[in-house]
């Protein structure tokens, strides 16, 4: 979980500044692709926490 509010807040900040400061829009496409890969990510691991594993 902390990964998850960590990334989320470096692509915040990404994108705060490759928008605020004039010719580093390429800050805000990673801070957009770090995002995305982060809710990705987080959808995989919630969706495999949910199994419970059959012992054999």
């Amino acid at each position: 979980m902390i990964l998850f509010l960590l990334l989320v807040l470096v692509a915040v900040i990404l994108g705060i500044i490759g928008f605020a400061v004039h010719g580093l829009f390429f800050l805000l496409v990673i801070g957009a692709v770090v995002l995305v890969v982060d809710l990705a990510y987080a959808g995989i691991r919630l969706g495999r926490g949910g199994r419970k594993r059959i012992a054999r």
